[in-house]
């Protein structure tokens, strides 16, 4: 039986919008850039042909147009996978909630999300100013644990030997991984973009290994997270929302994919002269050749 989603569960603006990200089904379209700042939306939307909707609630901007007759949306998600579960769960109710009813909906609607962000490699090789997909999102954030038929992306081989060989502190979330959307990562490695592990972290500073006045628990975090292989897989980069984006749109069965800008490199000490620039090279080539 199809029960009405009660108003504590389903939150709605006065308007019917979603809460947070203040949209109506017609605001949204199926496909979707995230990027985590909020001015990273105009740029993004300024490669598109029109833009007919915009929308801003605390650090959640919508900007929606058409881009060679199909329809796009840039959203802004802010930082870290917590902010992750609150814009694709969202987004998912505009697409598959009936707001007026609070009722979901009979015939499930798939969308596809590509977030574009930027990272720190953690292979010497990966260069600064390059693009690199995910191939799968390695999460330390613990998100995916709160939901239900998970288990296996916490405890397939690939975690089993981490969590053995990194001798991984049972005070943190089990790490999970999740796969991308494999027609878009043969996309993205088509346009020439590195592809790898991407692994998320809850945090910029401790939980990336990074010391400023306070001590880490695990000093050799990112060696650790560099040497690891598992068959063919090793893990490139790290950043604060892929795993989040990459699992919860494989349970509400959506597309997704990330692509970061690497704008430094964790064992070289490289930081990019001019990210912006590299960032805004991304969007267009993502906007007008991938998209």
């Amino acid at each position: 039986m199809n029960q009405k989603l009660a108003a504590s569960e389903l939150v709605l603006n006065p308007n019917g919008s979603v809460y947070h990200c203040n949209l109506l089904p017609e605001n949204l379209a199926d496909t979707i850039i995230l990027v985590g700042d909020p001015g990273r939306v105009p740029l993004v939307s300024s490669f598109f042909d029109t833009v007919d909707f915009q929308t801003q609630k605390r650090e959640i901007v919508t900007h929606t147009g058409t881009k060679n007759g199909q329809r796009i949306s840039a959203i802004s998600t802010g930082m870290g996978t917590d902010n992750i579960d609150i814009v694709l769960s969202e987004l998912d109710a505009v697409a598959n909630i009936d707001l007026v009813s609070r009722k979901i909906k009979t015939e499930h609607k798939q969308l596809t999300f590509i977030r574009l962000g930027t990272s720190g490699a953690l292979q010497a090789d990966i260069p600064v100013d390059s693009f690199l997909a995910s191939s799968h999102g390695l999460g330390f954030d613990g998100v995916l644990h709160y939901y239900q038929n998970t288990e296996g992306y916490s405890d397939s081989g690939f975690v089993r030997k981490f969590v053995r060989e990194t001798a991984w502190d049972k005070r943190l979330s089990r790490p999970y991984l999740v796969e991308c959307d494999a027609d878009l990562l043969a996309k993205a490695k088509n346009l020439g973009f590195y592809s790898g592990i991407t692994a998320t972290a809850i945090g910029f500073y401790g939980p990336q290994g990074r010391v400023l006045r306070l001590d880490v628990n695990d000093t050799m975090l990112n060696e650790k997270l560099s040497n690891f292989r598992y068959k063919n897989m090793k893990i490139t980069n790290f950043e604060m929302e892929t795993s989040a984006i990459y699992g919860l749109s494989k349970l509400m069965g959506h597309r997704a994919l990330t692509i970061n800008c690497i704008i430094a490199n964790r064992f070289t000490g490289q930081y990019s002269v001019d990210y912006q620039k590299s960032v805004r090279e991304l969007i267009g080539k993502v906007v007008n050749e991938l998209i």
